[in-house]
């Protein structure tokens, strides 16, 4: 693993931040020394979110402030453009509700340095002892959203899509359409449809998620509908 590193180009973290005081230092302080750079975008938070970033001390850490909240797909756009321009070659996505292990970073990126994909993404649904600790309404909902998704893509062999642990070299994110992308919770179901006029090469990675004792909001009809 360690000459894999020496070989890794840039490697950057973007982390969309809304509401996640209670988590976002501890998710920047657990991300590996492997990564060079830690961009996250506070989008408008009405929490102490921008406070907490502001009291922390890590050379990596960027931060960019929207005035306006533009959702988790905006925070992303401007996340990857500002990536780009600080010279990173592999765009990491994570969250801000520590619900993903920086641990596994290694495991997303592994395939881009090894030219063996263009894009990597979670899939919690390759582990059953995993996938049972996931809550009923996330299984129904991502069954749903990924027919859906694989009739809207032509990506038929990946699953999970609306796992937001992801990561692409920058060449695919200078090919994007921007304009193609949703603002809203379904960035990432937008980013894989956008993905497929490029003929991206997508591959799933084994990658569980951290669960907490949050109730979700999702609505099964109305995401799917």
């Amino acid at each position: 693993m360690t000459e894999l590193l020496e070989r890794a180009p840039m490697i950057g973290v973007i982390i969309p931040a809304y509401r996640v005081e209670k988590h976002i230092a501890r998710v920047v302080k657990n991300i590996p020394e492997f990564v060079h750079k830690i961009i996250v975008v506070n989008d408008a938070s009405p929490d102490h979110t921008g406070k907490v970033l502001a009291t922390m001390n890590d050379s990596r850490l960027i931060v960019v402030t929207h005035a306006e909240n533009r959702g988790v797909g905006g925070a992303m756009i401007s996340g990857y453009d500002r990536a780009l321009e600080e010279g990173v070659d592999i765009l990491v996505k994570m969250d801000g509700d520590d619900q993903m292990d920086p641990e596994r970073i290694i495991d997303l990126v592994h395939p881009l340095i090894e030219k063996k994909a263009d894009f990597t993404k979670g899939n919690r649904f390759l582990d059953q002892t995993q996938l049972e600790t996931m809550p009923l309404i996330r299984r129904i909902g991502n069954w749903g959203l990924t027919f859906l998704l694989k009739a809207a893509s032509g990506y038929w062999k990946i699953f999970d899509p609306t796992n937001g642990f992801t990561a692409m070299n920058e060449k695919v994110w200078e090919k994007v359409n921007q304009n193609q992308i949703a603002c809203d919770y379904f960035f990432e179901s937008s980013l894989l449809i956008e993905l497929r006029s490029h003929q991206v090469v997508i591959q799933d990675v084994a990658i569980s998620a951290r669960y907490q004792d949050e109730e979700s909001s999702l609505s099964i009809v109305k995401v799917l509908l």
